[in-house]
């Protein structure tokens, strides 16, 4: 998860921080709070969606040789991409329950994935 938010700052610096910081500087014009939090949650679920939909990894995992497909090893639906996505803010959130909750699953999977249908697998060359 570090790797990924070392990347995570690369996109949000181009497609989050410039943006805000030209509107700011060129037009005067501040977006209210609410709206900052939507574009960044909004980057980043496309972000997360279409790695995880080309090929079933992000950069970070690529480089882990980790990949996300379904239960049964078929590449996730948009649908289930999605819902791992939105799930996973919370487990995230609130003091990483649904990451601790690897430690206890009988197959070692996040509650998120659990929850999606989807699992993290090493990926075989």
């Amino acid at each position: 998860m570090s790797y990924e938010g070392l990347l995570l700052l690369g996109v949000l610096s181009v497609t989050f921080m410039i943006p805000h910081l030209a509107l700011g500087m060129g037009l005067g014009f501040v977006a209210p709070g609410w709206l900052l939090i939507l574009h960044v949650s909004l980057v980043l679920g496309a972000y997360f969606v279409w790695y995880w939909h080309h090929g079933g990894q992000t950069l970070a995992m690529q480089t882990w040789k980790l990949q996300l497909t379904t239960v049964s090893g078929e590449p996730p639906s948009i649908p289930q991409l999605i819902i791992r996505y939105v799930l996973a803010w919370p487990c995230i959130v609130y003091l990483g329950a649904g990451l601790l909750w690897a430690l206890f699953d009988r197959d070692r999977q996040f509650l998120h994935d659990r929850l999606a249908g989807t699992r993290i697998v090493f990926k075989r060359d």
